[in-house]
């Protein structure tokens, strides 16, 4: 079990290669030592305990999440810079994740219809076809780089489909993603930061040409459901004089911004969340070997390697007036950082929380989608598509195991957990071969 008995939280930097690889034991020292930890030199406090997570995000009043950027700011010659960029492309507004409510409430009520549990059911064809396609497409090889050969490519075909993305742009379609996400908690350089911004204007071209097309010629899909949604007309929700709420039509800025927000919720989090389930199956073959004999127990996996894992590691808030939370006094504008990963692994709540353990009595209390009026909205999708793919690669493969060729890297950002690469080698179920 990890515990935080060595660690020296005073030096403590998020950002620190060797703290990205592996955080838990700083987590750790921070639950029994410091629950809410000032780091040193970089202005925010991390919370780290299950309670307080819980406390944070259900008072949005207090915690705000208009936090304007899910990176560090940046010194003012660098924003100049990315301002010019940002300003070749459609304005960034914020609409669900950099919203609070009324105005959050509205724009995930409209959003909320594409998600009804109804809607995401009925993908389900799709996501086991899609996911028996790939399957199919290396079944006969032993050996694959699972990251690219299954848990990239599954979620974003999925969302793909949902957005009626054409085949060809797939590709694009990944990159815009991995732009869109490119600065968050990470220490990603000037440079590399335009550049991804620079992506981020190409995918708002891009369905900004969608949008009008759907305009000229609607379709039954999400995009013509965003033109033909209505909001509030007005940024107090007030009735007109009549009692009638004016309504409007969502301009091109929100619609993007809602888009680009589908794009990462619908395959970032899904794409590390399924490389860290076979991961783990692979290391405790055991639990591979009951799941095979038992599919009933694949939400369960699914739910453990959620919480165990935590793909989305925390997000920021700010402070909106002097507060004590965990017996620290916090500052109004202070920046703080809700650590799901850390209250997903709180020993007041789980028995052995580093151990993969998918029998756990209170699995569905953890925090990977987090809690409250920022609820992840993929989270139904993630769990389908974890579920369907284990379902089928349980279904297919009789063995897995991980060669020494691993070395088990993950990305450099404290906020997006995953592996960079994954190989695996398996050996085929008897009839995935017939």
């Amino acid at each position: 079990m990890t515990t935080g008995a060595t660690v020296d939280l005073r030096s403590f930097n998020p950002f620190d290669p060797a703290t990205l690889q592996c955080p838990f034991p700083h987590y750790a020292a921070m639950r029994a030592k410091a629950p809410v930890h000032e780091v040193l030199g970089l202005g925010m406090f991390m919370v780290t305990r299950h309670d307080l997570v819980l406390e944070v995000v259900r008072d949005p009043v207090t915690y705000s999440n208009q936090f304007g950027q899910t990176s560090m700011p940046l010194p003012e010659d660098e924003r100049l810079r990315m301002a010019g960029v940002m300003a070749e492309g459609y304005p960034r507004v914020p609409t669900m994740l950099t919203a609070d409510p009324p105005d959050h409430t509205r724009y995930r009520r409209l959003v909320t219809k594409a998600f009804t549990p109804k809607a995401i059911a009925a993908l389900e064809p799709a996501i086991r076809s899609i996911t028996c396609m790939l399957i199919d497409s290396w079944i006969g090889r032993g050996r694959i780089e699972f990251v690219t050969d299954f848990a990239v490519p599954l979620p974003v075909r999925v969302i793909a489909t949902a957005l009626n993305v054409p085949d060809e742009r797939l590709a694009d379609f990944k990159k815009w993603s991995d732009d869109s996400i490119a600065g968050i908690g990470t220490a990603l350089d000037i440079d590399g930061r335009i550049e991804a911004e620079r992506g981020v204007n190409d995918f708002q071209r891009y369905f900004a040409d969608q949008l009008e097309q759907r305009r000229r010629e609607p379709q039954d899909d999400l995009l013509t459901n965003l033109l033909n949604a209505r909001v509030a007309a007005d940024d107090g929700g007030a009735g007109s004089a009549d009692g009638v709420t004016d309504e409007r039509g969502l301009d091109m800025p929100e619609m993007l911004s809602i888009l680009q927000q589908l794009l990462v919720a619908g395959n970032e989090t899904t794409t590390k969340m399924l490389t860290e389930m076979i991961r783990l199956l692979a290391e405790h073959p055991e639990e591979w070997r009951r799941v095979k004999a038992d599919p009933s127990r694949v939400e369960a996996v699914v739910e453990e390697t959620l919480r165990l894992s935590t793909p989305t590691q925390g997000m920021f808030r700010i402070v909106t007036r002097d507060v004590t939370l965990g017996g620290v006094d916090i500052p109004a504008g202070s920046r703080l950082v809700v650590a799901y990963c850390s209250a997903n692994r709180d020993e007041s709540l789980y028995d052995d929380p580093d151990a993969f353990d998918p029998d756990r009595a209170n699995l569905k209390e953890h925090l990977a989608f987090g809690k409250g009026v920022h609820f992840c909205l993929g989270a139904a999708l993630s769990r389908l598509e974890g579920k369907v793919a284990l379902e089928e690669l349980s279904r297919r493969l009789d063995t897995i195991t991980l060669p020494a060729s691993n070395r088990f890297e993950y990305f450099p950002s404290f906020m997006l957990r995953g592996l960079t690469s994954l190989d695996l080698e398996f050996t085929p179920a008897q009839e995935a071969v017939q």
